[in-house]
């Protein structure tokens, strides 16, 4: 451990402390979320890419969602699985560890962009559906998939070189099963008041921005749905939105907790219980909402099964 007069060049992750049974009890449950994620997202991009129902600018962006859903838990849960294998605590390098806060962090943000831009194409959907097709064309959407994911990377060059950027003389043990920014800035002695709120400042912009455009989006749809005579119309209408709207509330709902608040130093057991649902548990709940609420997928995986299932007869 470090004494009181450099700075870290390696970092210790404390990750899930407890005996050795309760440890191999939690890799078993997080390696099946883990398995279950990666392929029910795998499932998901390969349906959009393959089946011509699917071919539409909701499912390009459902596309995409799932594939930085495999990236974010790809990024952390095989350093976590490993430290609940190993005695004690687990290495990471200075290097490792800005590489994993960056990746984490910027496809956080790709994330939220994306969540805001199918919202908008929800509701040129329900409010313009004739216009649909001309509003959102291909290269709309192609345009808004590169625009997410090259401002997601580049929002967050600063943010985790600012971080890095302070004296980890304290101890460099990370109390989190990854490099945690909130952690992290726990190790310094240096003052990380004004960094934290400048962070604080660009979350809101980042986390707000998207879902005011989600709320507003979500207000006009909810309008023109009710104006709608028939239940079973209003009902159709509103299960095109379904599953998004619930991949909102969940993945905005988890960041909130975990990035919008002054005071970047959350207690270590509150970051480890919200990271786990933002790197664990939401994407291994997101293939089963678009699956599950969506007719035409569920129609796709069922017409794909019955297609393999005729290909191994033969």
């Amino acid at each position: 451990m470090l004494g009181n007069y450099s700075s870290a060049t390696e970092f210790y992750l404390v990750g899930f402390p407890g005996s050795r049974q309760l440890r191999y009890s939690l890799f078993a449950t997080f390696l099946f979320l883990y398995s279950v994620t990666l392929m029910g997202n795998s499932v998901i991009i390969t349906i959009v890419c393959v089946d011509k129902r699917l071919q539409s600018p909701m499912y390009f962006f459902l596309g995409h969602l799932s594939v930085l859903e495999i990236l974010v838990t790809s990024i952390i849960v095989p350093v976590m699985l490993w430290g609940l294998l190993l005695p004690g605590m687990q290495t990471i390098s200075l290097t490792g560890c800005v590489a994993q806060l960056f990746l984490t962090l910027a496809l956080g943000t790709t994330e939220f962009s994306l969540l805001g831009a199918m919202a908008v194409d929800r509701y040129v959907a329900v409010c313009n559906p004739l216009r649909y097709s001309i509003i959102m064309n291909s290269q709309t959407c192609n345009w808004v998939v590169i625009v997410s994911w090259v401002f997601g990377f580049l929002y967050q060059i600063w943010p985790v070189y600012a971080t890095f950027q302070f004296t980890y003389c304290k101890s460099n043990v990370v109390d989190n099963f990854y490099c945690d920014r909130g952690q992290l800035m726990k190790l310094s002695c240096d003052d990380t008041l004004f960094t934290e709120f400048i962070l604080f400042l660009m979350a809101i912009f980042v986390l707000f921005g998207s879902l005011i455009l989600t709320i507003v989006s979500y207000t006009y749809i909810i309008s023109t749905i009710l104006k709608i005579p028939s239940a079973s119309g209003r009902r159709k209408a509103f299960s095109t939105c379904a599953s998004h709207f619930t991949c909102v509330v969940i993945g905005y709902g988890s960041c909130l907790f975990l990035y919008v608040k002054p005071k970047q130093t959350q207690a270590s057991d509150y970051n480890k219980m919200v990271s786990l649902l933002i790197t664990v548990v939401t994407p291994f709940l997101n293939p089963f909402i678009f699956t599950l609420r969506n007719d035409k997928v569920i129609e796709a995986l069922r017409d794909g099964m019955k297609r393999c299932c005729h290909l191994f007869r033969k």
